[in-house]
């Protein structure tokens, strides 16, 4: 007989509900179906979701730690397996300083309260800046341009799906990642409302995707162009004047109108139509279709951040946001209010900037407290003061994910330390010294700390482990925080929630200091004692909700949210929809949005130059998978096969004229590699596409299933040396190759 438990998935950015069978005679998943009364989800699930238990019975998960012995890993007991990683770790630290480790994060950690918490914390005791994650091989750009904009990389304003009446897609495929730095549920269900409604769909892709196939406009740009597109587009609202009165009514916060207007002049739609080869009128009909919508959204992703003008691409999607009156209203793009952040305040504010320091090789600079991951590999192999002797990964796996792999991997084999988090011996763990597994999902609690800020509904879940540890297995939490507390003068075996009670207090002090705050004056102690004797997990997220803007303050707002609250509704708090709240958002130091600031101006003259070269003669693309979400997600029959596959695709005239049959080579700056071929009309001719995250084909990893269909690793045809200069983020897409028959 089976029973059923609740949980939030927390495989990808959609963050849905799931009822899982379980056995009653042993902790083991059975299956997974949607939560049809999820307050988020409401019953929607895809593939990946639906694969819960086959990822959380995987047969090469670790459940043990492994310690490298005379050249080979084997398995140890945790407190062993914990302290050899801590006085290796201390024992670098000791000889060559903090700046010789490194830290690694991966993008899982974005979807678990370990990674969103608790990985900060060994990053803080190591005490080094030398902290590199995805989000240089993804969204950065974005977070650079957000910053100049609005003097917070974080404040991303997403599309208000359920109220929009023309959504705008350019460079993303959201029917397949279903959606991404934008936290929706179903987003196939949100485009067949906004049909109901009467809405429109545009989609900008090179490849007539999913997505596309259901627009009501589709148009396909050479890959790498969509900064001039979007410049074209704003210079017609100008030219047209078709930008909002007084922005639709933020434009007391807004300043640059007229900087901006300057630099759109050399971008009109007839001087950028070759080069994005789109014609010019049917870029002037884009910008009147979007000027004239009730409310329009424009949203974009990886198309439009990983290229070579990747911050300015995103400056300009929130540029014409902002000119359109679209930005902070409903059926536009908002700022999510998610349950966990503290109370909005009005702070003086100060310029975002970038470069506080830099990589010691590279020289690419520092953005939002991170290094490049194209600057990696060189740290580690470059010979000389400054060198990274140690590297600790948690749930990455940058051989794969980050350009030129061999060399990564080489780097990787000869550091002095390796320690990683991670529950799979992949390509990148497999060098490790230590390697320190987190439980599986249904023994581990969740909830969305870090995507809750990208939601398009705010809402409160949380899941509670499924199943008990057994005894002596730590959670992740606890493993991150022995490893924090033993390189911050205690012992790897202290009782981990000591660093639980460290930060409860020093977050109270603060808050009763701060005159904004909910809890201003009141007694620390006091505050303490009413977050209970639970986990400390749990008491963190306890207090984080009841300073939030929808929490009980401690008492002093009856009816607020406190985890009690949260957990007594096992489907979860439904908080209402997005609410405009732009002045609270603003953290810049005029205290305006800074529409033209100016290190975005400054790079205005690169992208003009740009006008004049020659097209390439092919230029490579990534994509996206329903049944894949990165390398991590190929372990799982459920998910093989189908459209699940890696392999070339070309547009039938490419395949002609290159002569390509059933394998192509394909060369490119880093390397070459040898690829199915897929012959599609869907892709724009000119243009390639292979997906990201495959290259299983390693011999000493545990990953069986990955292993069958290993399919080849694409970024090992980058050398890594296009990137974008303001945000240090490598060039994944618009990457010039050569193909001939393989």
């Amino acid at each position: 007989m089976a029973l059923t438990a609740l949980r939030i998935c927390p495989f990808c950015e959609s963050t849905c509900g799931l009822s899982l069978g379980i056995a009653d005679d042993e902790p083991r998943v059975l299956t997974a179906r949607g939560d049809a009364q999820d307050v988020f989800s409401h019953g929607y699930l895809c593939p990946k979701g639906a694969s819960f238990p086959e990822l959380d019975n995987d047969p090469d998960r670790l459940e043990r730690p492994l310690v490298r012995r005379d050249g080979n890993l084997a398995e140890a007991e945790w407190d062993d397996a914990l302290a050899i990683a801590a006085d290796r770790l201390g024992a670098v630290i000791a000889e060559s300083g903090n700046s010789a480790v490194g830290v690694y994060l991966g993008n899982p950690n974005a979807h678990t309260i370990a990674g969103a918490l608790y990985a900060p914390l060994p990053i803080r005791a190591i005490g080094t800046t030398n902290v590199f994650s995805a989000s240089t091989l993804d969204q950065m750009p974005k977070q650079v341009s957000l910053g100049h904009l609005f003097g917070n990389p974080f404040a991303f304003a997403v599309p208000d799906l359920d109220r929009t009446d023309h959504l705008v897609v350019i460079g993303a495929n959201p029917v397949v990642s279903n959606g991404s730095v934008t936290t929706v549920a179903d987003f196939p269900g949100k485009l067949a409302a906004l049909r109901r409604r009467g809405g429109r769909l545009t989609v900008i892709d090179p490849v007539r995707t999913r997505t596309a196939k259901l627009a009501d406009t589709h148009l396909a740009p050479r890959p790498g162009t969509d900064a001039l597109l979007l410049f074209a587009v704003v210079h017609t609202l100008f030219d047209e004047n078709l930008v909002a009165p007084d922005l639709g009514g933020i434009g007391q916060y807004v300043r640059g109108v007229d900087v901006l207007r300057g630099a759109a002049e050399d971008f009109a739609p007839e001087r950028v139509a070759e080069q994005c080869d789109v014609a010019a009128q049917t870029i002037r009909e884009l910008t009147r279709t979007i000027a004239s919508s009730p409310s329009a959204a424009v949203y974009g992703r990886m198309g439009t951040t990983t290229v070579e003008f990747g911050t300015l691409g995103s400056w300009l999607i929130d540029a014409v946001n902002i000119l359109t009156g679209n930005l902070d209203r409903p059926g536009g793009v908002m700022f999510p209010l998610p349950p966990t952040a503290p109370r909005p305040r009005r702070r003086p504010g100060r310029d975002f900037r970038v470069g506080r320091w830099t990589s010691r090789v590279s020289g690419l600079p520092e953005v939002a407290g991170e290094l490049p991951a194209v600057a990696l590999a060189a740290e580690l192999d470059t010979p000389g003061d400054g060198r990274l002797r140690a590297l600790v990964t948690i749930a990455g796996n940058p051989v794969l994910s980050a350009p030129d792999g061999q060399r990564l991997s080489r780097a990787l084999h000869d550091v002095d330390v390796m320690i990683s988090v991670d529950p799979y011996l992949n390509e990148t763990t497999r060098h490790a010294d230590v390697i320190l597994p987190p439980p599986r999902p249904s023994q581990s609690p969740h909830f969305d700390v870090t995507l809750n800020n990208l939601a398009v509904r705010a809402t409160a879940r949380y899941s509670p482990p499924i199943f008990a540890l057994p005894d002596g297995r730590p959670d992740e939490m606890a493993i991150l925080s022995r490893i924090a507390l033993s390189l911050s003068g205690s012992s790897v075996h202290a009782d981990p929630a000591s660093m639980d009670d460290q930060v409860i207090t020093a977050t109270l002090a603060k808050e009763v200091s701060d005159p904004q705050s909910p809890v201003a004056g009141r007694v620390v102690a006091d505050l303490v004692e009413m977050l209970g004797d639970g986990p400390g997990h749990e008491r963190r997220l306890d207090m984080m909700l009841r300073l939030g803007a929808y929490g009980d303050a401690f008492g002093d707002n009856p009816g607020g949210l406190t985890l009690a609250t949260v957990k007594a509704a096992p489907h979860g708090v439904d908080l209402g929809p997005m609410r405009s709240r732009l002045p609270e958002v603003i953290r810049t130091a005029s205290g305006l949005v800074e529409l033209a600031a100016e290190p975005l101006i400054d790079d205005v003259a690169r992208l003009r130059a740009s006008l004049d070269r020659g097209a390439d003669d092919v230029v490579l693309i990534g994509r996206r998978h329903l049944r894949s979400n990165n390398s991590w997600m190929h372990n799982l029959p459920a998910l093989q096969g189908g459209t699940n596959r890696c392999t070339l695709q070309v547009h039938p005239d490419d395949a002609a004229r290159l002569g390509l049959d059933d394998v192509a080579l394909v060369k490119g700056p880093g390397g070459e590699l040898r690829v199915p071929v897929e012959v599609t009309a869907d892709i724009r001719p000119g243009v390639a596409s292979l997906p990201h995250g495959w290259g299983h084909d390693h011999d000493d990893t545990r990953l069986a299933v990955a292993a069958s269909t290993p399919g080849v690793n694409v970024n090992q045809l980058n050398d890594g040396s296009m990137v974008d200069p303001l945000s240090g983020t490598v060039v994944l897409n618009g990457l010039p190759v050569q193909i001939s028959p393989g």
